[in-house]
């Protein structure tokens, strides 16, 4: 988050559309992990009161994991944007399975299902992204997130989506 001084005050900036990204797909992460649709999205305000977490990376820096400091528009923002996404989800998987050959969305890796359904919500609903932003940043997730292979799988199944979908009222 960005922060700016102002005489003896702080004031925080608006997110930036990757950190809000990266929020979003966090979300969506961990309410895949419940049963159904109506729990996935009533979990959704737990993200928002999670403890601050961090690790030492492999050169022995220190990187915070998970902090959530939102300005209230921005944790509204990412709350109905989630919530979009996860009531999407059947239509944005079935659209994956007809791309994916021998990677249905079953045998797909959390994270990278993740970032697909993510990525191709902004390509099909979003029409304030360009597609190959959605293409970019998702590849950039991969490789925060995901394993080696993540990056290369994740935009070999989206570039088949290029041009394809066409921008719908979210």
């Amino acid at each position: 988050m960005n922060i700016t001084w102002i005489g003896f005050y702080v004031q925080e900036e608006k997110m930036t559309r990757r950190e809000l990204r990266e929020h979003c797909f966090k979300m969506l992460f961990s309410a895949d992990f419940y049963p159904t649709q109506e729990e996935a999205i009533a979990q959704l305000d737990q993200y928002f009161q999670s403890p601050e977490e961090e690790d030492v990376d492999t050169e022995g820096v220190l990187q915070v994991l998970h902090k959530v400091e939102l300005k209230t528009e921005d944790s509204e923002y990412l709350q109905a944007r989630t919530a979009n996404i996860i009531d999407k989800i059947p239509e944005i998987d079935a659209k994956l399975n007809e791309v994916a050959a021998g990677w249905k969305t079953k045998r797909m890796g959390k994270v990278e299902l993740t970032i697909l359904r993510l990525a191709l919500f902004e390509m099909a609903y979003d029409d304030t992204i360009p597609e190959k932003v959605s293409i970019n940043e998702a590849v950039e997730l991969a490789k925060k997130f995901g394993g080696n292979d993540s990056p290369a799988f994740v935009n070999g199944i989206l570039a088949r989506f290029i041009g394809k979908e066409s921008k719908e009222q979210a």
